[in-house]
């Protein structure tokens, strides 16, 4: 059955997925090959998921008992690298 923080998780891995692509392969690509078709490309995506993970961390807070603090680092962690990841790792994964 799909739950606020079932789609949250999806959400949160796809965000991190594509701020990586992006970070990693479209931003170097744009600016060492001078070819921004692969930044225009995920560019969207990406701003579209980063907007539902901020929408969905406002949704669910209640529900997963955040501390304030908890609650700024889940939404402090959508723009570090890597860090929907931790999120996911650190605070979703044992609530399966």
């Amino acid at each position: 059955m799909f739950s606020f923080i079932n789609i949250f998780r999806i959400v949160a891995f796809l965000e991190g997925v594509s701020y990586i692509l992006l970070l990693f392969i479209a931003t170097p690509i744009k600016y060492l090959l001078g070819d921004p078709q692969y930044v225009k490309l995920l560019g969207m995506p990406h701003g579209l998921l980063f907007m539902g993970y901020i929408i969905l961390v406002f949704m669910i807070k209640q529900d997963m008992n955040w501390t304030n603090k908890q609650f700024w680092l889940v939404l402090l962690a959508s723009i570090i690298p890597f860090g929907t990841f931790y999120i996911d790792w650190k605070y979703l994964k044992p609530v399966k």
